[in-house]
């Protein structure tokens, strides 16, 4: 069970890291068909029963010129009802989390249900393009086409799942829309270590730690240091003296950051440092906002609230990093009376400004696109925000330290 569930992870690592590709529009303009079509497969569900889907479904393609993407399929924008209402609404949520868009119409109705996504899409800085459907029955107006160009700038394709021509340039307009950030290869270590280095990484085993396996962030930055043609040592904080007397001296070392104070004492100030958490920030968060953020640890005054941000759901124990240890360790170093506030998952977020600081986690299991614009919230309301491993060593005293190895 353990190894299945490991596996899992792995599966859904590589799903976070694919660019991803929403696809809107009302009920019954063939968003499923367009996917099977697309794909080459009978992944979505086709029928003419309005409603078919009801909540946003991932599929992992292949398209070239691109390489692997998961493409959402979304309930009908225009669904009705409380049940319909509540589907809309997922349909939008899922806007927060995708690369690209591609809006499908059919018998050229474009009104308020299409500007309202378009305006969203707007807000959320998401490319899109508008494809539409059903050509064969009733092709695209020249008017409707200019009206979508003068008033949105949006690039619009006549399309029909029955031709197979067809399929080309939407491919094309797909390569040419989705930013090429989205789909290029990236590393947690990049540009920080070199063939042939070794990097030691740190893994404490406390009841936050999963049973059996190790957490995200650790399994990818041991792929990473692999990927790199670099030699990875994995060992428990306990080890890690005994290590560093008896083994060549490493190019870096990566630990877990709640172990900051400790393993800071014990590697010498020549051999880089940093934790999971910071180089997760780096791959998928807004790491110059943390930075920039982090030192507002010592301006928080007496009943300010501070929001920690997890991007996962778990059963906390009480060694849990952001909702004991963290807070914990905030009001030691302040000496101040501050509120905690969490919020796990993508729950929504209302009132930002009412927050002091935010302090997000690494992200493992959360899309660059997602915490971008979840963070974006506070940087917008000009609220100050944090990365956990960037906000421990801070209260460690070791930030300018950790966040050395970044400036090469």
């Amino acid at each position: 069970m353990a190894f299945y569930y490991f596996c899992a992870k792995i599966s859904n690592m590589a799903k976070d890291l694919k660019p991803h590709i929403g696809i809107f529009g009302r009920r019954n303009v063939g968003k499923s068909s367009l996917i099977n079509r697309l794909t080459g497969q009978d992944l979505a569900i086709v029928s003419d029963t309005a409603g078919t889907t009801t909540d946003p479904v991932k599929k992992s393609i292949e398209i070239f010129g691109i390489g692997p993407c998961v493409l959402i399929d979304t309930a009908g924008i225009d669904d009705v009802g409380e049940l319909g209402r509540q589907r809309v609404e997922k349909s939008m949520k899922a806007l927060e989390e995708i690369d690209c868009a591609i809006l499908v119409i059919a018998g050229n109705r474009f009104d308020e249900p299409e500007k309202r996504l378009i305006r969203r899409m707007h807000e959320l800085a998401v490319p899109f393009f508008i494809v539409h459907n059903k050509a064969d029955q009733e092709p695209l107006g020249i008017e409707l086409e200019t009206e979508v160009a003068q008033e949105f700038g949006a690039k619009i394709l006549d399309f029909s799942v029955m031709s197979h021509s067809g399929v080309v340039p939407l491919v094309e307009l797909l390569k040419q829309t989705i930013p090429a950030s989205a789909y290029q290869k990236v590393s947690l270590l990049g540009g920080i270590i070199q063939p042939n280095e070794v990097v030691v990484l740190v893994c404490p085993v406390d009841s936050e730690a999963p049973e059996g396996r190790l957490i995200l962030p650790q399994v990818m930055a041991i792929r990473d240091v692999l990927d790199n043609e670099c030699i990875c040592v994995v060992l428990k904080e306990t080890l890690l003296q005994q290590y560093l007397e008896t083994m060549p001296q490493p190019a870096l070392i990566v630990t877990d950051s709640q172990v900051f104070g400790l393993v800071s004492k014990i590697v010498p100030k020549e051999i880089p440092l940093t934790s999971f958490s910071i180089v997760m920030a780096r791959l998928r968060g807004d790491f110059d906002n943390y930075v920039k953020g982090t030192p507002h640890l010592s301006q928080l005054k007496d009943g300010d609230t501070v929001l920690l941000l997890e991007s996962c759901t778990h059963h906390s124990t009480c060694e849990d990093i952001g909702r004991v240890k963290l807070p914990r360790m905030m009001l030691k170093f302040t000496g101040k009376d501050i509120r905690f506030e969490y919020v796990a998952g993508l729950s929504p977020i209302s009132s930002p400004e009412k927050y002091a600081m935010a302090i997000q986690c690494g992200g493992c299991m959360s899309t660059r696109k997602q915490l971008l614009n979840r963070t974006n919230l506070f940087v917008k309301a000009g609220i100050p925000i944090s990365n956990y491993g960037m906000a421990l060593a801070y209260m460690n005293g070791i930030f300018d330290r950790v966040m050395r190895p970044f400036m090469k």
